[in-house]
């Protein structure tokens, strides 16, 4: 079975069920700032899931792309992907665990859709705590479905619930798993989890419960469905590879990796890290050093450093964009314009990079020369290492020893893997420090868990939580939008935005830094709309009759047959703003307060930042 023929089935099976097919939304999440990128194909549509009316109904269905990196150092085993598609099924207060666990399982036994033979199936089910009960509907169904006792896993919180070990307050509530025998040897009778050859395919996930913040579980009065397939790992088996990486999107993908390396696990780092960086440029990102750009950037590198001569021709990356962008421009609108962009994007960091790696292994052959060499009991990397200072201590007793902590500073300083660090290190004669990887993962989790605190402040009470405070913001990057192209031009267009309770932050497009006067302009311009006391009105309409309005877009393939338009003013005709937005808003903007902007910079070529206050 081909990619085409996966995600064409499996919307129609479910358009079939009553669904609606839905558009994937950019890698980039709008309005969310919990996340770097759509990591799941529910992400796009957490508002509706916590009770915002969908304005394309109850029943829905896309394939979405994402992005995870979480385990990117495993990427070029036989499954992990950095990108991947995400098929998936929703039910909005409308259908439960009945219907959700029938469906899956006629999709993939039937013969008219995947034909999967139920004996290659086992599943999972939540085993229940003292804050719910064991899942005995989703077991239930199973069995009647067919499905053997010895091939359903109960598992807690920390394998089948949604939010992951129900930590945090929200929304939430069981998932079952479905996974598939992608062993050689014969199916065995009893599902062992920890077996590889049980590959998960699909998690349907039931929002049942609301956890409060005092830690109590409540029923919801709307139970909403959410479910996932992934596309590549489900090829996978379908054709009755073991990998990932000899499904009809990679295989042409693989062969030009394939003449950069004689190593099977880099061509395949090389391949996952090219089309991920692919679809990322089309969406809009660029490598920088914060943010979705930061990772753009590792991944670009990570895919350099694997090619056996640590970097790679104009006329290579031109090769890797043409087969990526004709694989997909046909299923997605953003990757049908971006070749060009992303030919231009991925050469120019690689090219960064080629100069930043040979500075970073020489600097690293002159410390491991001067340890060897040195008779101090202690030195500073910051004398041999441009960044942030690390002070690192030395036994008299054991100088002749790398620390952790400067192999870190190279690590992420440079970009050099980490293997490569400790050969070199071997090679000088020189001894690792003790507990050398137990340090090194010691200062990958300190790093992991200053960057999520950091977020966390950094966007404390995004739009997720709908605060007022932020939903005030939301309705003010409106008014900031329409006012910065009355002022600057129609070359402004949203690339982006930041909302919490603190501060709005817009990312627009703009060749040139705002005069003093310019932002004083968009300023008054927006104070003097929220001294109009405007009221803000939505509206559902098809998207054609829409974009006839003059509505403001500019997320791409992103939006459905039907949208939803958020405008300010009296009526459509005369409405000072109105943009394709999915909410929420307040009812006037009276409300918002006064407007400050405190920031105006650049973000990277061609778009420019603003931070404003209300007051």
């Amino acid at each position: 079975m081909t990619s085409v023929e996966l995600r064409s089935k499996f919307l129609e099976f479910f358009k079939e069920k009553g669904h609606v097919i839905i558009p994937s939304a950019s890698l980039v999440p709008e309005n969310d700032p919990t996340v770097l990128f759509n990591t799941a194909g529910m992400q796009p549509l957490v508002p509706y899931l916590l009770g915002e009316p969908h304005p394309m109904g109850t029943r829905l269905a896309d394939v979405q792309k994402c992005v995870r990196t979480g385990d990117i150092d495993d990427v070029g085993d036989n499954t992990h992907l950095t990108f991947f598609e995400m098929l998936g099924n929703w039910s909005l207060g409308d259908y439960f665990k009945d219907d959700s666990i029938t469906w899956s399982y006629e999709f993939l036994t039937s013969h008219k859709w995947l034909a999967i033979p139920s004996e290659r199936l086992a599943v999972t089910v939540f085993a229940g705590d003292a804050d719910a009960d064991f899942d005995v509907e989703s077991y239930d169904k199973w069995l009647s479905l067919g499905i053997s006792a010895t091939r359903i896993a109960k598992l807690g919180k920390d394998d089948n619930w949604w939010p992951a070990g129900g930590k945090h307050p929200g929304p939430q509530g069981p998932d079952t798993e479905i996974f598939y025998w992608a062993g050689s040897t014969p199916v065995p009778e009893k599902f062992d989890t920890a077996d590889k050859n049980w590959v998960e395919i699909w998690n349907n996930v039931f929002m049942q419960f609301n956890k409060s913040t005092d830690g109590s579980y409540t029923p919801l009065a709307k139970k909403n469905v959410d479910t996932g397939m992934g596309l590549e790992r489900t090829l996978m088996v379908l054709n009755g590879k073991d990998n990932v990486f000899e499904i009809d999107t990679f295989l042409p993908i693989m062969k030009i990796a394939q003449t950069l390396t004689n190593d099977l696990k880099k061509q395949r780092i090389i391949s996952d890290h090219i089309r991920t960086a692919s679809f990322m440029i089309s969406d809009g990102v660029i490598p920088s050093n914060t943010d979705q750009g930061y990772v753009l950037r590792r991944i670009i590198r990570r895919m350099v450093f694997n090619t056996d001569e640590k970097k790679i021709s104009k006329e290579t990356v031109e090769k890797f964009a043409h087969i990526i962008v004709s694989i997909y421009s046909s299923i997605y609108e953003t990757m049908s314009v971006g070749e060009e962009k992303i030919v231009s994007e991925i050469v120019t960091e690689a090219e960064k990079f080629e100069g930043t790696i040979k500075y970073g292994i020489s600097k690293l052959s002159d410390e491991l020369n001067t340890l060897l060499n040195t008779n101090k009991e202690q030195f500073h990397a910051s004398d041999k290492v441009p960044g942030k200072p690390i002070n690192i201590s030395m036994d008299p007793l054991s100088q002749k020893t790398f620390s952790a902590a400067s192999a870190f500073n190279y690590l992420t300083v440079y970009g050099i893997p980490l293997e490569l660090i400790k050969a070199m290190v071997r090679d000088s004669d020189i001894e690792l420090e003790s507990d050398f990887d137990k340090s090194i993962e010691d200062l990958m989790k300190k790093h992991q868990d200053l960057s999520r605190a950091g977020a966390e402040q950094k966007f404390k009470g995004g739009m997720g939580d709908t605060s007022e405070a932020s939903v005030r913001y939301h309705t003010a990057t409106h008014l900031l939008h329409r006012a910065l192209r009355d002022v600057l031009g129609h070359e402004v267009g949203q690339k982006g935005s930041n909302i919490t309770p603190e501060r709005l932050r817009f990312d627009f497009s703009f060749s040139r830094k705002m005069t003093d006067d310019e932002k004083k302009k968009v300023e008054d311009i927006v104070n003097e709309q929220i001294a109009k006391k405007l009221p803000v009105h939505k509206v559902v309409m098809p998207k054609a009759e829409a974009e006839k309005t003059g509505a403001l877009h500019f997320f791409g393939d992103k939006y459905g047959d039907q949208v939803s338009v958020y405008y300010i003013g009296d009526s459509m005709e005369t409405a000072y703003s109105k943009e394709f937005c999915g909410g929420p808003h307040v009812e006037n903007i009276g409300t918002l307060g006064h407007f400050n902007i405190q920031k105006e910079e650049a973000v990277s070529a061609g778009v420019r930042r603003i931070k404003a206050i209300l007051s």
